[in-house]
């Protein structure tokens, strides 16, 4: 079993609670001696750092969210002078302010060790090509994975996205064995490889898939595809960027690095929930430096699992993210996650992966929810004989899941948009009624 600091990824529970706490101390101080927002929400609980003398104290501490990034920008929650901050990162901001991170010089080199520590568990190494075709730039997901590629001493193929035709033909001049995107990006690059034919000419073994929900049926359409084994990767830039949780060979699960991460996973009343159980994840950071932030609500819905796993790693481990609180669907009371429904349509053989789901209101102000789906070239070839069954089994099998009528619009193939990112699966026009 291969690992890249055995120290902390096999540490013993008692001894990583130990250092768990010892780090939560620092944090909590750096950000109340440093960060004045944070000192004036201590200040409001009645708490110094001095009230944190156990790991379950973490709940004393107050909670962070994405608009105080906001309200702080672009650095007033920085913990060091801009003079030692080496990058900063940001989102796009479509939504309002940009959120801005920062970075020392030790926390980028944190954050490629963490990238070369998810690599390694994967069976990446030295002699492997990897491909980055994810967005460089302001955007953590291109230069977060290019450090850890460069650290475990792999080639780099600064991809970038777009331009698919010339992606997959540096895959297969490059002999590239490694590929990260998104895995909604990577659909488009298997069946565009398919149209061009040259999927048997590509030397792919290894995907890296994240930066947005992806179900256990999309990975195996693309293991599959590719001839691929298919990970998950989690991240978020608030936290470092990519690389704060990863699958290992194992595939159940995702590691979360306990040395540099505390894990919460609360319900929406603020409480934890029992393992195995739904809530949205609550990180703190433990090691950074320019940019520390305490007990930061993710948005994100997981499960956390037991910590004990086959490949020998001791740390938090939590399920595949289902979905973000704020893309949660809530038609006629019943919450609704598009990865639910991602994972009945990849059930179907008639149809393929590219899906896009439609929200409207009714005369009488009701929601209706309908999903239009893609179909197969050789639709025919199976149990399904013509379109009105293809479209009630697959009507049938979203009610049983979802217990609510979905409509579903069957289309041509290449129909739906495909993009080099994120792809646009809710298009919701209810308020536009």
């Amino acid at each position: 079993m291969k690992y890249w600091q055995p120290k902390y990824e096999t540490m013993d529970h008692e001894d990583l609670r130990k250092l768990q706490l010892e780090r939560l101390k620092r944090t909590a101080a750096d950000v109340y001696n440093n960060v004045p927002s944070y000192q004036k929400k201590f200040k409001e609980l009645g708490i110094t750092p001095d009230n944190i003398r156990s790991l379950d104290d973490v709940g004393k501490l107050p909670f962070t969210i994405k608009s105080d990034l906001r309200d702080n920008y672009p650095f007033d929650l920085f913990a060091v002078p801009n003079k030692g901050i080496v990058r900063i990162h940001a989102s796009s901001g479509t939504s309002g302010k940009p959120t801005v991170v920062g970075y020392t010089a030790g926390d980028i080199e944190m954050w490629a060790n963490m990238m070369a520590r998810n690599l390694t568990m994967v069976g990446i190494g030295p002699e492997d090509v990897m491909q980055n075709s994810v967005n460089y730039g302001l955007f953590t997901g291109g230069l977060g994975f290019h450090y850890g590629i460069e650290k475990i001493g792999a080639m780099t193929v600064p991809s970038g996205t777009g331009n698919t035709a010339r992606q997959l033909e540096m895959m297969r001049d490059f002999k590239t064995t490694a590929l990260h995107c998104t895995p909604s990006y990577a659909l488009y690059l298997a069946e565009t490889a398919r149209e061009l034919d040259i999927l048997d000419k590509l030397s792919l073994r290894v995907g890296c898939f994240g930066g947005e929900p992806w179900s256990s049926g999309t990975r195996k359409d693309l293991e599959n595809a590719f001839n691929i084994k298919a990970y998950d990767s989690y991240g978020l830039s608030e936290m470092i960027g990519p690389g704060v949780a990863f699958e290992c060979e194992e595939q159940d699960g995702l590691h979360i690095w306990s040395d540099h991460y505390l894990v919460e996973v609360l319900d929406s009343e603020g409480e934890q929930v029992s393992k195995g159980e739904k809530g949205e994840l609550v990180l703190t950071s433990l090691t950074k430096e320019a940019f520390p932030i305490l007990r930061y609500h993710t948005g994100d819905i997981t499960r956390l699992l037991e910590s004990e796993c086959g490949c020998g790693r001791t740390t938090d481990r939590i399920s595949r993210v289902l979905g973000r609180g704020d893309d949660m669907l809530i038609v006629r009371g019943i919450n609704v996650f598009p990865s639910q429904i991602e994972d009945v349509l990849s059930g179907v053989p008639e149809i393929t992966d590219q899906f896009q789901i439609m929200l409207d209101r009714n005369r009488n102000r009701l929601d209706e929810i309908s999903v239009k789906v893609e179909l197969e070239d050789n639709v025919f070839t199976g149990e399904l004989k013509d379109l009105a069954s293809v479209k009630r089994h697959v009507e049938s099998q979203l009610k049983s899941v979802l217990n609510i009528r979905t409509s579903v619009d069957l289309v041509e193939r290449g129909t739906i948009p495909r993009t080099a990112g994120k792809s646009q699966r809710v298009i919701d026009r209810r308020e536009a009624i």
